[in-house]
């Protein structure tokens, strides 16, 4: 731990996952002269040692006696049912906290965690890298000072391939229980984050469809799902996010609002375009304007927001002040997914009263359990 009154160059970093994440997380750390990677863990023990040896690091055979290693912090990038686990015991053994999205698979795992974190006063914080990327920014920012006037439509996509993990039975990607459910769970944690962030507002209701359109494994959860939301501004918002589409990974969202419209799509060289007739906008009013943002296609707006979010991160714990994306915020980013869960097993718009009262009652890890039996099957081998 930190004293307040030390002052620290660098802040000593635990790696805890060595897949996917880490190999977009690596970049970042590695050009980062305050963060000095000293540790790793990963339950396999193959990837575990290779990766100790391309960063020169010291591998770990479990996660106790890694965390009982000379770091301060830890970026945890594990299978979403073991982040509540996981999260407790480091915030229990004193190290600060970076753990990729979603934040838990129940609303009870989230609070678990936040009250591990604070009562161990430690730092901690969701990977949730599409609050950090430059252009959700420049979004943001546009919306909050009013360029197109009061919102009342969000539409946002997100597409991948994750084929081939839904089809392996040995895969958790999709799997009901250690996902957490399917692309709604994956993905949605990326657009209600950022959609709540930009238009600073929680969602009040929810209606969602799901769908196997493409795979079959029984223990898996959806595929494709299209969720349509209302937020308690009355803003409405359509997402859909698909596991089945062959294309590079890309996102994509319109905000339309009284005096203008914004539209992204992080598979543009320049993923912003803005048109407004405010005032502000003075010779661009009412033309198509395409601001100057950092950005790359994917891979490189995961390189780019990365970076972003991991050095925010290290200085919170280096200045000693919270981080802007807090706890509470991914918390209901996982709220609203849970929402959409519970309207398809109702088979009707869900309201955040009937999940309040899920979450009072049953609980609502009984959300995502049995959530196979309402998922249309469009699978035709």
């Amino acid at each position: 731990m930190f004293l307040k009154e030390n002052i620290m160059d660098f802040v000593k970093l635990g790696i805890v996952g060595c897949g996917e994440a880490w190999r977009i997380h690596s970049n970042a750390c590695k050009s980062n002269p305050k963060i000095k990677l000293m540790s790793i863990y990963d339950a396999d023990k193959k990837k575990s040692k290779i990766n100790a040896k391309k960063f020169k690091l010291t591998a770990f055979p479990t996660y106790e006696k890694f965390l009982n290693s000379d770091i301060d912090a830890i970026l945890l990038m594990m299978p979403h049912y073991l982040h509540e686990k996981m999260v407790i015991t480091a915030a229990e053994a004193g190290k600060h906290i970076l753990c990729e999205k979603p934040m838990a698979t129940t609303l009870e795992g989230c609070d678990k965690m936040i009250k591990a974190t604070k009562k161990a006063s430690v730092k901690f914080m969701i990977a949730e890298n599409h609050r950090f990327l430059p252009a959700h920014k420049y979004i943001m920012e546009a919306v909050q000072n009013g360029l197109i006037g009061n919102v009342f439509l969000v539409r946002s996509y997100e597409g991948v391939n994750e084929i081939p993990a839904l089809l392996d039975p040995k895969s958790w990607k999709g799997h009901l229980i250690m996902a957490g459910g399917g692309c709604l769970m994956d993905m949605g944690a990326h657009k209600f984050a950022t959609m709540n962030w930009i238009l600073n507002d929680e969602v009040e209701s929810a209606y969602c469809w799901l769908t196997k359109q493409c795979t079959s494994l029984n223990e898996k959860a959806e595929d494709n799902a299209m969720i349509f939301l209302k937020y308690k501004n009355k803003v409405i918002a359509e997402t859909v996010v698909s596991f089945c589409v062959v294309t590079p990974p890309t996102n994509s969202l319109e905000i339309y609002g009284t005096k203008g419209t914004i539209l992204e799509n992080h598979a543009w060289k320049n993923p912003v375009k803005i048109n407004s007739t405010h005032e502000d906008f003075r010779k661009n009013s009412g033309i198509w304007y395409e601001p100057k943002i950092e950005h790359g296609p994917y891979p490189k707006y995961y390189e780019i927001s990365s970076r972003i979010e991991d050095s925010h991160f290290i200085n919170c714990i280096l200045e000693d002040k919270e981080p802007e994306f807090t706890p509470e915020q991914a918390r209901s980013a996982i709220s609203t997914i849970l929402l959409g869960y519970l309207s398809a097993k109702m088979g009707k718009t869900a309201n955040i009263e009937d999940l309040m009262e899920i979450y009072q009652t049953k609980g609502t890890k009984s959300i995502i359990e049995g959530l196979e039996h309402v998922i249309q099957n469009n699978y035709s081998g």
